[in-house]
C-alpha cells in the first residue's frame, strides 16, 4: 500500500505518548512498527511531499565508499551531515567505517561487511547470516551520533505463487524521526537492495522498515498535519545503471521515472 508511511504518521501524530528526549525538543512517540514495500510494484519514494533524491543517492554512495569525512558530501551540495561534523569535517566511526572497516583499529584489520554479504548471497543465497551491523558498542562514544538505522539482514526467496527468486532486505532502526529522516531512510535501503540484487543477480523482493522509538518531533506537528492531509500518488519506478561492483556506482546512476510528488515541507533538524 502507498499510503502506509502517511497512515503511520497519523497514527503517530494522534495516539503517541509525549516523551522527552535527547534534543530538548520533545516527541510524540510509539513503540515497534514496521513497513512493507513490494519492490516490483514501485520505488517506495514518499509522495504526500517531496524526497531529497539527491542527497538519498549521494549519501548512499559515500556510505558503500567507507567514507566518515563530510567532504565528498559538501563537495556535491550535500549538507545532511554539517550539524554533526567537526571543524575538519570528520564525525567519528560513523555508518561507512562500520559497514567496510568493522572492528578496524591500529594494527586490526576491520570487516568489510558489505563486501562479505554480496559473496556471502552469491556463494550461499539462502544463508541466514546476511547482515550487516552498523552498532559497535566500542566505538559508540566516538562517534558523532550514534546509528538510527544500526543493522540490516537480506533474504533470497521464492514462493508458490511467485517461482522468481528474488532477495528482500529487512533495515532495523532504533530511533525514527517520522517526518524527516525516515522517507530518506526507506529510500535508502530500497536503492540499497536494488543495488545488491543487481549485483547478486536477483530480482528484487520486499523492502521491511522495522522502528523500535517511532516519533513526530513536537516542533513538526503543523507539517505533519499538513502532509497527511495530501493525496498519496502513484510511486515511480527506478532506474539504475549497470556497474561492474556496488562500489562502482555514482551519483548520477540512480534516477526516479515518473516521480510526481507534492511540494516539499521544510522543518527544522534535532540536533
Amino acid at each position: 500500500m502507498n499510503n502506509q508511511y502517511e497512515r503511520l504518521l497519523q497514527e503517530t501524530l494522534y495516539t503517541g505518548g509525549f516523551r522527552p528526549d535527547r534534543t530538548g525538543t520533545g516527541t510524540y512517540g510509539l513503540f515497534a512498527k514496521d513497513l512493507r514495500y513490494k519492490l516490483s510494484d514501485g520505488f517506495p519514494a514518499i509522495t504526500t511531499k517531496k524526497l531529497y533524491w539527491k542527497g538519498v543517492v549521494g549519501e548512499l554512495i559515500w556510505f558503500l565508499s567507507g567514507n566518515t569525512n563530510v567532504k565528498y558530501l559538501q563537495d556535491n551540495n550535500i549538507r545532511i551531515w554539517d550539524e554533526w561534523a567537526d571543524e575538519n569535517g570528520n564525525l567519528g566511526p560513523v555508518y561507512g567505517r562500520a559497514w567496510r572497516d568493522f572492528g578496524g583499529h591500529g594494527f586490526f584489520e576491520g570487516v568489510d561487511q558489505v563486501a562479505d554479504v554480496i559473496d556471502g548471497i552469491r556463494k550461499d543465497p539462502y544463508g541466514r547470516r546476511h547482515l550487516v551491523s552498523a552498532w559497535n558498542p566500542l566505538m559508540l562514544r566516538e562517534m558523532a551520533l550514534p546509528p538510527c538505522h544500526f543493522a540490516f539482514q537480506f533474504y533470497v526467496n521464492r514462493t508458490v505463487n511467485d517461482p522468481t527468486e528474488r532477495l528482500s532486505c529487512r533495515v532495523f532502526q532504533r530511533s525514527a524521526d517520522l517526518f524527516l529522516g525516515v522517507p530518506f531512510n526507506i529510500a535508502s535501503y530500497a536503492l540499497l537492495t536494488h543495488m545488491v540484487a543487481a549485483q547478486t543477480g536477483y530480482a528484487v523482493g520486499e523492502l521491511v522498515w522495522s522502528g523500535t522509538d517511532v516519533h513526530v518531533y513536537a516542533n513538526h506537528r503543523n507539517q505533519v498535519r499538513e502532509q497527511i492531509s495530501r493525496d498519496v500518488r502513484p510511486f515511480p519506478t527506478l532506474h539504475l545503471a549497470e556497474r561492474n561492483s556496488i562500489f562502482d556506482y555514482r551519483l548520477g546512476d540512480a534516477s526516479l521515472i515518473d516521480y510526481n510528488p507534492h511540494d516539499a515541507i521544510k522543518a527544522e533538524v534535532a540536533v
